[in-house]
């Protein structure tokens, strides 16, 4: 039961708001003010009233009150306008989880950044931040990072995606290709940078802001796949006007609150073909008569990406 009297009934006189959630670790929240981070903790009424969401995460826009100093508690969170979310992982075989675990509150845009080698790039993955960021309308770009390692067998694993319409950068942390462009991209925005463990985020981040000196790990020669280095999700501000939301590696990203039925709507290059089959409505799975199969065994639409709407149809969320 919250207590409001004495000196914190006395402090809502002085609640501060437009306080901006950097840093969640702990059951602590830092919130970024005018006058410097604050260590916060919230109200146990938000715990309550914002059930099946994360209540605070970093993005989110608050109302906090002085406690002590360098302290305070957490009033209220501004309605989000927007979020880059996803359902967490079980934390056993069976076991459902129903609760949404956001990314990033509020972002304006969405870097997923994968690796043309080392790791490779598992395109079913690359295909659901995508999905994500369409069912969120949030703007995505693909941040085609190890381009000095150049593709294997001489293939460009991104043509696909600049060939459907998506923005893919080329960059390299090691030889600093495209990093300038990177910073462009960030500029006058919060931006999300994602992607799977040992793409080179963190990596990515060093090569603008040396400074940062974000930790870097190597990739598992046995699985081939990256060393999570980034642990705690942190809003960075490293130069006037950026403000980048550094997030751990995923090895599992489990959609939050997408339909089945509505997938289709989330694969950009289907759209012509969505209305056109002979069963309406179609899963374009298994129907006769089906206008994205059709496109499919055509060569317009890419087995690699139908490929993976079937598994995210079929298969689960």
């Amino acid at each position: 039961m919250d207590r409001e009297s004495g000196p914190n009934r006395d402090a809502k006189v002085a609640q501060s708001c437009g306080g901006l959630i950097v840093r969640v670790h702990g059951g602590h929240f830092y919130v970024q003010t005018q006058d410097g981070i604050i260590d916060c903790t919230i109200r146990g009424r938000l715990r309550r009233e914002r059930r099946g969401t994360d209540v605070v995460a970093i993005g989110d826009r608050v109302c906090w009150t002085p406690t002590e100093e360098g302290r305070g508690i957490i009033e209220s969170v501004a309605p989000r306008e927007r979020v880059l979310s996803r359902r967490p992982p079980p934390p056993r075989p069976g076991a459902v989880v129903d609760t949404e675990q956001v990314i990033v509150a509020n972002p304006d845009q969405v870097l997923v950044v994968f690796a043309h080698r080392n790791p490779p790039t598992n395109p079913l993955m690359l295909d659901r931040y995508l999905v994500a960021c369409e069912a969120s309308e949030l703007p995505v770009v693909i941040v085609a990072n190890k381009i000095d390692l150049g593709p294997e067998e001489d293939e460009d694993p991104f043509a696909l995606y600049r060939e459907i319409g998506y923005q893919v950068l080329d960059t390299s942390a090691a030889t600093g290709e495209n990093v300038e462009a990177l910073r462009d991209l960030l500029r006058g925005k919060l931006s999300v940078l994602t992607g799977p463990s040992g793409a080179g985020k963190s990596s990515l981040l060093n090569a603008l802001w040396p400074d940062l000196e974000l930790r870097v790990g190597d990739i598992s020669t046995y699985h081939d796949r990256g060393k999570h280095t980034t642990v705690v999700a942190e809003l960075l501000n490293p130069e006037p006007g950026i403000y980048v939301a550094d997030t751990p590696g995923m090895r599992v990203f489990l959609f939050w609150d997408i339909d089945p039925e509505q997938l289709d709507a989330f694969f950009p290059e289907m759209s012509p073909y969505l209305g056109e089959c002979r069963f309406q409505p179609c899963t374009h799975t298994h129907e006769p008569g089906c206008a994205v199969q059709e496109a499919v065994e055509a060569g317009e639409i890419s087995d690699i990406r139908y490929d993976s709407y079937v598994k995210m149809f079929e298969y689960g969320f």
